[in-house]
């Protein structure tokens, strides 16, 4: 058994390359210059959040949603309804 999972291993960093190269060559057709390059900063402060729009735009694109490139102003839409609102604190000093 030990055997089966450790073939298992030596071939996951290769699809974990394949599916990263998938997405970034899906990403580029989806998204302007501009939008990409917003995109890969967001990755590099909230990489979390950034998963989750690429997914997102993936499954809308795989879905037939996506007409035509995403701007840089759509994806800040995007980026925005994603989000988590934060929470505002009030503190009164007396």
């Amino acid at each position: 058994m030990s055997t089966m999972s450790y073939e298992q291993d030596d071939s996951n960093p290769q699809k974990e390359a394949e599916i990263t190269a998938q997405k970034e060559l899906i990403l580029k057709q989806l998204l302007s210059p501009e939008a990409r390059l917003r995109l890969n900063n967001v990755r590099m402060v909230k990489s979390d959040l950034a998963a989750l729009v690429e997914n997102y735009l993936i499954g809308m694109a795989s879905q037939g949603k996506i007409q035509s490139q995403i701007t840089d102003e759509q994806l800040k839409q995007i980026l925005m309804s994603v989000q988590q609102p934060k929470r505002d604190f009030k503190i009164n000093r007396r």
